[in-house]
C-alpha cells in the first residue's frame, strides 16, 4: 500500500497548479475524518498538515456531514477564511446512507465548482465507497467517482490514503475512523501528494 497511484487523472480539463507558500490559509473541508474523530485534539490530519507545510490550516470538518449538506456551507467558509487552497474530504456519510454514487458525485462537484469560482485552488481526497460488507471485510477501496471528478474538473486527486488507512487495523480507532497514528499517516500522504502535484513545496 502506498500513497501514489496515478498522477492527475487523464484527459479532462487541466488547471495549472501553483505552490501555496507557508503562512497562507488552507481550508480542510470535510466530515468526521477531517474533524479528527478517533483521536485527541491536535492529532487530526489538518493540524498535522499545518505542521508539515507551515500553512494556516482551518479545520472545517463536521462530524456526520454529507456532501449534500456541504454544498450549503462551503460558500460562507470561503468568504470567512479566503483560503488559497481547499482540500476536500467528504462523501463517506453519503455512502453509508446508501445515496446513489452518481448523486454523491454531483453534490461534490458543486462543492468543487464553488471553490474554483471563488478563485481558490482545490485538491480532492478520495474516499472509500463504504458499505457494510466492505467495512466488515476490512478491504475498502476508493470510490470511482473521485477519479472521475478529478479528471472532469481538472483538480488534483489524493488517491488511496484514506482507503489504505482503513485497511490497517493499527491505524484505526474504529471501522470508519483513523486513530492518532492513522491521522499522521493521512497527513503525510496528503502532503506528499500535494508536493507531487505542485501545490506544496
Amino acid at each position: 500500500m502506498g500513497f501514489a497511484i496515478s498522477l492527475l487523472a487523464g484527459c479532462g480539463k487541466s488547471a495549472k497548479q501553483s505552490a501555496i507558500p507557508p503562512g497562507k490559509t488552507v481550508l480542510a473541508f470535510g466530515d468526521s475524518v477531517t474533524f479528527g474523530t478517533g483521536a485527541a485534539s491536535g492529532e487530526d490530519w489538518p493540524s498535522l498538515l499545518a505542521l508539515k507545510s507551515g500553512w494556516k490550516v482551518v479545520n472545517a470538518g463536521v462530524s456526520g456531514d454529507t456532501a449534500e449538506n456541504g454544498k450549503g456551507r462551503i460558500q460562507a467558509l470561503l468568504t470567512a477564511h479566503n483560503p488559497a487552497l481547499v482540500v476536500i474530504e467528504i462523501g463517506g456519510n453519503d455512502f453509508l446512507r446508501r445515496k446513489p454514487p452518481k448523486r454523491v458525485k454531483e453534490d461534490i462537484r458543486e462543492i468543487i465548482q464553488a471553490v474554483l469560482r471563488f478563485g481558490a485552488q482545490t485538491a480532492l481526497v478520495s474516499v472509500p465507497e463504504l458499505s457494510l460488507l466492505g467495512v466488515l471485510a476490512g478491504r475498502p477501496r476508493d470510490s470511482d467517482i473521485f477519479e472521475e471528478l478529478a479528471s472532469e474538473e481538472g483538480v488534483p486527486l489524493v488517491p488511496d490514503v484514506f482507503s489504505d488507512t482503513l485497511a490497517r487495523p493499527e491505524l484505526c480507532a474504529d471501522k470508519i475512523h483513523p486513530n492518532a497514528l492513522g491521522y499522521e499517516y493521512m497527513a503525510t500522504g496528503i502532503y506528499t501528494r500535494l508536493q507531487k502535484v505542485g501545490l506544496a513545496r
